[in-house]
């Protein structure tokens, strides 16, 4: 696994240890064993959507330390948030949980 998938993985842990529904959610292109290209999810789309004990739903992109969101990825934060979820991006398991119970980003603005 990849240091951001290992990153995601310890995020989805510690969210459902806090009562959240929390999954990954992949975005890109496969290939069948055929040879056939398979399509999943609409680039820009946040690594990690679930939501908490209280219902309100959560998506949060995950990015290793130094590195940023693509402007997709932060077209697609503004959009949940302006439908009333809670949405950000971190590069860290703290800041993940405080976007998910602070309903604020932690060092992270979003310059639209």
């Amino acid at each position: 696994m990849n240091r951001e998938t290992v990153l995601q993985n310890k995020i989805i842990v510690a969210l459902c240890d806090r009562g959240c529904f929390a999954t990954n959610h992949t975005v890109g292109d496969f290939y069948t064993k055929y040879g056939g290209r398979v399509s999943v999810g609409v680039p820009g789309e946040s690594d990690i959507w679930g939501h908490r004990p209280d219902g309100i739903a959560f998506y949060v992109e995950v990015k290793l330390p130094g590195e940023k969101p693509r402007q997709n990825q932060l077209d697609f934060i503004e959009a949940m948030k302006n439908s009333g979820a809670i949405a950000g991006w971190c590069t860290s398991v703290e800041e993940a949980i405080n976007i998910v119970f602070a309903r604020k980003e932690i060092g992270h603005e979003i310059n639209l």
